[in-house]
């Protein structure tokens, strides 16, 4: 297992972080513990989950996630050999918070309370913002995103708050470090600037989504994550299943993430799925897996602190995690280049 710096913590993360948000909803308790205890046994000290999950997320479903990881530290007596990552939801959910949940003073200190109750610990390694109050261009909203009024004040005012918010509850020892996700270049940078002239917390990791098939992360947030060290923590590296293959041809797995989804689904197009086509053609090419290829070329990419990997059984989980052993070649990266100039933002 590879670890690495997150940020300019004094914190050693694994490549590979556990994503749990199907906990509860694909997966029973008994299936996240056993893929907890399976990445502890292979090295993995890094867990990301939020309030919001299970995913697809309802009301029903809320905190169930982070209930299960909390039953499992307790079981298992061992908060102290993993590195936790939670997040706050942010504004648009008619469940949380009776949908007044704006990502301010109150929420913060609401949301982390809660997530410290179900997880049963005194205190969370990285605590996330899960998007921003103004908007992204995230969960299919690229195309009409335009970044928002250009008066900035109002922004910088909430986002100085949240800051002076977070640097009260590291103070008081409920959470150690903050990130960011799902967030734009612009917002980074606001936030990094802001934490330097008050003197509050840096925030030292942004979760975005990456993947072949979405690199919107580069150029501008890849060149901000190296210089300024706030390293991609990098979500759905295999597009929910897409790059698995899964979903070829129209298939529908029974218990499969789309399959239980409802609403659109963007990632469903005609041109990702030319692309997935494509990409399993250069991984055919040199007698690898398309699944594992995907991961370790998110795994290969310097402004990469850790993948975070979701599996609905043990033996996807051994498959993704058996991906952070390949190193691919020069000729693979080549394909995958051509590929991508093809189809560069399929969804």
């Amino acid at each position: 297992m590879q670890y690495r710096p997150l940020g300019t913590t004094d914190l050693t993360v694994s490549a590979v972080c556990l994503g749990t948000m199907t906990f509860g909803r694909q997966n029973s308790e008994a299936d996240g513990h056993a893929q907890l205890d399976h990445a502890l046994d292979h090295g993995v000290n890094f867990v990301d989950t939020a309030e919001l999950y299970a995913v697809p997320p309802t009301a029903e479903t809320y905190g169930k996630t982070e209930a299960i990881i909390g039953s499992w530290f307790a079981a298992r007596q061992n908060r102290d050999r993993v590195i936790l990552a939670t997040k706050i939801a942010g504004d648009g959910i008619a469940w949380v918070r009776d949908g007044k949940n704006v990502i301010d003073r109150q929420n913060l200190r609401l949301a982390v309370e809660g997530s410290l109750s179900r997880l049963r610990t005194d205190y969370i390694d990285l605590y996330q913002l899960h998007w921003p109050n103004r908007g992204s261009y995230h969960f299919g909203q690229l195309w009409k995103y335009r970044g928002g009024n250009p008066d900035a004040s109002a922004a910088i005012d909430n986002m100085l708050e949240v800051l002076q918010t977070l640097g009260e509850l590291v103070a008081e020892g409920k959470i150690r470090h903050a990130g960011l996700s799902n967030e734009t270049a612009w917002g980074t940078m606001q936030y990094l600037r802001l934490a330097e002239q008050h003197g509050l917390p840096r925030m030292v990791s942004i979760q975005n989504e990456y993947s072949l098939l979405n690199r919107l992360f580069e150029p501008d947030l890849a060149e901000i994550a190296l210089r300024e060290q706030v390293g991609l923590l990098a979500w759905s590296p295999l597009a929910t299943g897409l790059l698995a293959g899964k979903y070829a041809d129209g298939a529908r797995p029974e218990g499969s993430r789309w399959s239980i989804s409802t609403g659109r689904n963007q990632r469903d197009t005609p041109q990702a799925h030319r692309a997935v086509a494509a990409y399993a053609q250069v991984a055919a090419e040199h007698n690898l897996s398309l699944p594992q290829m995907a991961i370790a070329f998110v795994n290969s990419r310097p402004f990469v602190t850790s993948t975070i990997i979701g599996a609905t059984t043990l033996a996807q989980l051994e498959e993704n995690l058996a991906a952070f052993d390949l190193s691919l070649s020069d000729a693979v990266l080549d394909g995958i280049a051509e590929v991508r100039r093809e189809y560069p933002i399929p969804y």
